[in-house]
C-alpha cells in the first residue's frame, strides 16, 4: 500500500501549485483522502478533506480555516489520485504537505483517523 504525493516546489507569493497523491496497493474509491502539512518547528496540522462518493457524483469536502477559499480538494477514482490545487499561495503555506486515507466513514481532520500516509512533498512559497 502507497501514497506517492508530488508536485511541490518553490513559488512566488500569489502563485499556484497543484500538489497530487497517486495510491497504489489498494482501491482507495471508498476512502476519505486527506491532506496534511507541517512547517517547520510545528505541528502537522490538517489542510483539507474529500470524501469518497459513496456511488454518487458528490463528494463532500472540508477545510482548515487557513486555506478555505484558495485550496481545492479534488479525486479521480478512476486514477486512484487526489489533488490539491493551491492558489493565493502565501508565505505561511510553506511547509512540507502529506496526502493520506482513512478507511473509515466521515471526514475528519485528526492525524490518528487516519490509517495510509505518504511521504511528504515540500512545498516553498517566497515573498
Amino acid at each position: 500500500v502507497q501514497l506517492q504525493a508530488s508536485g511541490g516546489g518553490l513559488v512566488q507569493s500569489g502563485g499556484s501549485l497543484r500538489l497530487s497523491c497517486a495510491a497504489s496497493g489498494r482501491n482507495f474509491s471508498s476512502d476519505v483522502m486527506g491532506w496534511f502539512r507541517q512547517a517547520p518547528g510545528k505541528e502537522r496540522e490538517f489542510v483539507a478533506a474529500i470524501s469518497s462518493s459513496g456511488g454518487s457524483t458528490y463528494y463532500g469536502t472540508y477545510y482548515a480555516d487557513s486555506v478555505k477559499g484558495r485550496f481545492t480538494i479534488s479525486r479521480d477514482n478512476a486514477k486512484n489520485t487526489v489533488y490539491l490545487q493551491m492558489n493565493s499561495l502565501k508565505p505561511e503555506d510553506t511547509a512540507v504537505y502529506y496526502c493520506a486515507a482513512r478507511t473509515s466513514w466521515g471526514l475528519a481532520q485528526r492525524e490518528y483517523d487516519y490509517d495510509y500516509w505518504g511521504q511528504g512533498t515540500q512545498v516553498t512559497v517566497s515573498s
